[in-house]
């Protein structure tokens, strides 16, 4: 009969855990998420524009990109890389943006389409990105993005 009674507890503290993981993952449309929304938005005219103070701003200090070559690049590499004029954009949209808020960080992801090139070479294409804010002294900062070409449908 104990046997059975800690089966039972253990099995019922699984289920609470797994409940309670699913309900911290799902996509949020609060503030919060607004806020995110409104500042990956903004990257994407910030880098047509070229506002190199924008990314000075939102990106953390010992932020780290991964690109989709592969080349992993710090705020200062990837600042240094915008002001260099080597990547020109046409045209950058994002859709399908999810936000998912875990107290004072959040994963957002999404589909970026873009027309342009880096280092004379046509990048044009789309693209699955996903971004890690962190709430710093009241602010997001982006600590982590990553990118990748998106192959298929």
């Amino acid at each position: 009969m104990k046997r059975i009674a800690i089966a039972v507890c253990a099995a019922v503290l699984v289920f609470a855990v797994a409940a309670w993981a699913q309900t911290g993952a799902k996509p949020k449309s609060g503030s919060a998420a607004k806020e995110l929304l409104k500042l990956e938005n903004e990257w994407c005219d910030a880098e047509l524009k070229t506002d190199l103070a924008f990314f000075e701003r939102i990106l953390a200090d010992d932020f780290i990109m991964l690109d989709p070559d592969g080349v992993v690049l710090t705020k200062d590499q990837y600042i240094a890389n915008l002001k260099s004029g080597e990547s020109v954009f046409t045209s950058i949209a994002s859709d399908n943006i999810r936000v998912h808020l875990y107290g004072d960080t959040a994963v957002v992801f999404g589909r970026e389409t873009l027309k342009g090139q880096s280092k004379g070479a046509d990048i044009s294409g789309q693209y699955l990105w996903t971004d890690t804010w962190v709430k710093i002294e009241g602010h997001w900062k982006c600590v982590a993005d990553f990118s990748s070409k998106k192959l298929k449908e």
